[in-house]
Parts: structure tokens; C-alpha cells; sequence
């Protein structure tokens, strides 16, 4: 698949772009108020919810491309992608923060309700689906940005990288927090604009299967 885009912020146009950000700046308040500038236990939350959208994706692309007969083009493969993906960075900051029975908790309501909504939004209006995951993943770059800032002026420690994540991002031995967070931020950001041209497509061609794009221009 040719590489996207690079897309720092999806000015909302159509009144499904407006939902979809309003949508996540909500998710955004309501983290901000609780978390503040914890931004390990605010990691290990949102990752839980981030991975959810590539896998709903992916087996609702799999189910359409069985009901149709037809190839996918790729995207099943890329959403799950993502899906491990964001598992892995959810797997990186348990280590690092190490939540507490409370956080345990929340991440499991938070992973079943936002399962349940995202999943009946992917069917009804996959273009939405994926300008919310474009929205949630700006609302990560701008965290894991965030993050790092408080790093590197020495307010949260820059303690040495999890193993996990050395072996994941092919680190160096000597690889601090700051580089895993540069490394998921990165991810973060290859997310967000593969969800925005996800979302361009499907509102090119609405009526169009997604793995249908004619001209190979024309696919994510």
C-alpha cells in the first residue's frame, strides 16, 4: 500500500466529521480530569481502548469481504496490524506504570463499553468510525508529546526501557523512556493518518465497497 499522508490535524468538514470529533474531545476531557499529568496511567487506559478499533475493524472487513466474494486490498491485514500494534504499547506502559487494582478495573469498563459503541458505529457508518480513530490518534500524538515534555525538563523520571519494548522497537540495550515514548508516538501518528485516508475513501465512495478503489491511487 503506498504510504499516507502525513495529516497533523483533519479540519472536521461534513457534520460525521463534526460528530466524530466531538466525540473524542469528550473521551479527551474526561481523561484529562481524571489522569492530569499522569501520563504513564493515562497511557495504559487509552491503549486498552486504542486497540480495540483495528481488530472491530478488521473482522467487520473480513466479514464483508467473505459476503462479497471479493479481496480485501489489504486493510484487513493493517487494521489488525494496528490492533497488536496498540496492544503492545498498552503491554510496554503496564510496565512502566504499574496500574493499581482500581486502574485494572477501569480498563476493563472502559475496553467493554467502548467496544460495544465503536462496534455498531463501524457497521452502520465505517467512515466515522475511522475519522474517530484519526481524532483519537491526534488526541495521542499531543499527549505522548506531552509526555515527553515532561521528561525532558526532569518532572517524570526517564527510567530505563522495559525489555518488552527493546525487543518490540529494536531499541539499543541503553534505550530510555524517552525513546519508547518517541517510538510510540511515531505509531500514534502513522495511525492517525491511515485512519484519515481510511475515512477519505469511504467518503469518496460511500457506496463503494472499501476494498474496491479501482486505480490503485484510489486505495489506503
Amino acid at each position: 500500500m503506498p504510504k499516507p499522508r502525513r495529516v497533523e490535524h483533519h479540519v472536521p468538514k461534513s457534520f460525521s466529521d463534526k460528530i466524530a470529533f466531538g466525540f473524542v474531545k469528550s473521551l479527551r476531557t474526561i481523561a484529562d480530569l481524571f489522569f492530569r499529568k499522569r501520563y504513564g496511567h493515562r497511557a495504559v487506559v487509552l491503549e486498552t481502548v486504542a486497540a480495540v478499533p483495528g481488530m472491530v475493524g478488521g473482522l467487520l472487513q473480513h466479514l464483508k469481504a467473505l459476503r462479497h466474494i471479493r479481496d480485501d486490498q489489504g486493510w484487513i491485514r493493517e487494521l489488525l496490524d494496528e490492533a497488536e500494534n496498540e496492544r503492545m504499547h498498552l503491554m510496554t506502559f503496564i510496565e512502566v506504570a504499574k496500574p493499581n487494582l482500581f486502574e485494572r478495573l477501569l480498563i476493563m469498563i472502559a475496553q467493554a463499553i467502548f467496544y460495544n459503541v465503536y462496534f455498531f458505529i463501524y457497521l452502520f457508518a465505517p467512515k466515522t468510525a475511522h475519522r474517530i480513530v484519526g481524532y483519537f490518534e491526534e488526541e495521542a500524538v499531543w499527549s505522548y508529546t506531552q509526555y515527553l515534555a515532561e521528561i525532558d525538563k526532569g518532572a517524570l523520571p526517564n527510567l530505563p526501557a522495559p525489555d518488552l519494548a527493546i525487543a518490540y522497537w529494536n531499541l539499543p540495550r541503553t534505550a530510555r523512556l524517552r525513546d519508547v515514548v518517541i517510538a510510540v508516538r511515531d505509531d500514534e501518528a502513522g495511525h492517525r493518518d491511515r485512519n484519515h485516508d481510511f475515512a477519505n475513501i469511504l467518503a469518496e465512495r460511500p457506496f463503494t465497497a472499501p476494498a474496491h478503489q479501482g486505480a490503485k491511487n484510489d486505495t489506503p
